[in-house]
């Protein structure tokens, strides 16, 4: 995951000036995030090559999640996207939730992404604290905020072409790696020749890899979010469709390669896969320009959740579904919403109080719950477009179908003792907005 668009439960319009390409490459960019490019490394470490299987699969239950989105999204465009479908089809209790989990899984990213940081920045200066770095990349973050730039869109599709490019420039590299342009004594892993290969922690380590697979794929929603600035909406599908083709070749072909070039067990949480796949090639500078890469990548991911999770806030207190204290702006800020920002900087603090109390696994629970919050969102879409849309018995098969592997994706990560304790995470946020929403229903929207 690897962008946030805020949320604005509102009326549909009709502006709009993107083409359905321009929406795919925004959201390539935006989709490909540290998610990928750690995340892939925790998912090749308890499953195998089978990593690649996992992603195939994930793109199809996203194909299937963003299909349904867009068809909504064509038939009744508005603003509040998913969460005013979810509260069309339920009630009000269900708007109020999806936004809620929507907020809850982005303040998880942005920790996810300062965990990243930290870690990646580890390469460099190993003997610093991952707190200490978390430390400075969340004020950095905090000082953007604050202080705002005009050109903040650019420098966000700026560092997205950087993130894209990186992930090519590996693909280049491993290919003629692989085929034996670069130091052809090198011995690569090469292809499985079994099951055992395949799946090196059987079949209980390839359910709970699904979980890493959907969460690079996070995002999908965000583009149905911006596909109201389309100039024609119902080009919204096939916008999702060509951004899923591009996602699939990059990511299958690059973890392929990977997978192809080492072996299982020299794959860490800590490192990229890339990283590690090229290793044996001493390149002095790919590890470094990499790392760079996805660091800039990772801080503007970081830094435009902690826009969007403020402005959603204030969204929500707007419609009436927060305090209004976090509706409040500060003219002399421009505009800055002061109490909305201050509980997202409070995420933020956890997030490093966090880091220095388990630094060891820290990253692989926050991802696990946050990948977990925006699998529930994406089943309230599901679940949504087949009461509101007139579907076809195939139509039905093949959500049911999305809604299976979802719940394996969410049920895979209690096979797996290291991100356990992410689905716990997730659920005791699950109940804390769920009693809100109780609280809510009886006290305020009767």
């Amino acid at each position: 995951m690897d962008f946030f668009m805020p949320l604005s439960k509102g009326k549909g319009g009709d502006e709009g000036n993107l083409a359905w390409w321009q929406l795919s490459l925004i959201g390539v960019g935006c989709t490909i995030g540290t998610g990928f490019f750690l995340g892939s490394a925790i998912g090749i470490k308890i499953t195998g090559p089978s990593i690649v299987l996992s992603f195939v699969l994930a793109a199809i239950g996203t194909y299937i999640v963003y299909n349904l989105l867009a068809q909504m999204t064509a038939e009744d465009p508005q603003d509040g996207s998913f969460c005013y479908y979810a509260s069309k089809a339920y009630g009000r209790w269900a708007g109020f939730s999806c936004g809620w989990n929507y907020w809850s899984s982005n303040i998880l990213i942005m920790g996810s992404q300062l965990t990243a940081l930290s870690i990646l920045s580890k390469f460099w200066f190993p003997n610093i604290p991952l707190w200490l770095f978390a430390s400075g990349y969340a004020i950095m973050s905090i000082i953007v905020v604050i202080t705002g730039s005009k050109g903040f869109d650019k420098v966000e599709n700026l560092l997205a072409i950087i993130k894209t490019a990186a992930i090519v420039m590996f693909i280049i590299i491993a290919f003629a790696a692989v085929f034996g342009w670069l130091h052809g004594d090198i011995q690569h892993a090469g292809i499985p020749d079994g099951a055992n290969s395949w799946f090196a922690e059987k079949w209980k380590g390839f359910w709970s890899s699904l979980i890493y697979a959907f969460y690079a794929y996070g995002g999908i929603e965000v583009i149905g979010l911006m596909a109201m600035r389309l100039k024609k909406k119902e080009d919204a599908p096939k916008a999702g469709i060509i951004m899923l083709i591009v996602l699939v070749v990059i990511y299958v072909s690059s973890l392929g390669f990977a997978v192809f070039m080492a072996s299982h067990g020299t794959f860490s949480a800590k490192e990229s896969p890339f990283v590690t796949a090229l290793a044996p090639y001493q390149f002095t500078f790919f590890p470094h320009v990499f790392n760079a890469a996805i660091i800039l990548a990772g801080f503007s991911t970081m830094t435009a959740s902690l826009f969007g999770v403020t402005t959603l806030l204030v969204t929500l207190a707007d419609s009436g579904d927060a305090p209004k204290l976090f509706a409040k702006k500060l003219k002399k800020f421009k505009d800055l919403p002061l109490t909305s920002l201050i509980l997202a900087v409070i995420g933020l603090m956890a997030s490093i109080v966090t880091a220095l109390l388990l630094p060891g696994k820290i990253y692989e629970y926050i991802t696990t719950a946050a990948g977990i919050l925006i699998l529930f969102n994406w089943t309230f879409i599901v679940i949504s477009a087949l009461k509101i849309l007139t579907i076809n018995i195939g139509g039905k098969l093949l959500a049911f179908s999305g809604i299976i592997l979802i719940l394996a994706a969410v049920s895979g990560t209690l096979m797996e003792e290291s991100i356990r304790m992410g689905f716990f995470v997730s659920l005791l946020f699950t109940a804390l907005i769920g009693l809100a929403a109780i609280i809510m229903q009886k006290k305020v929207w009767k």
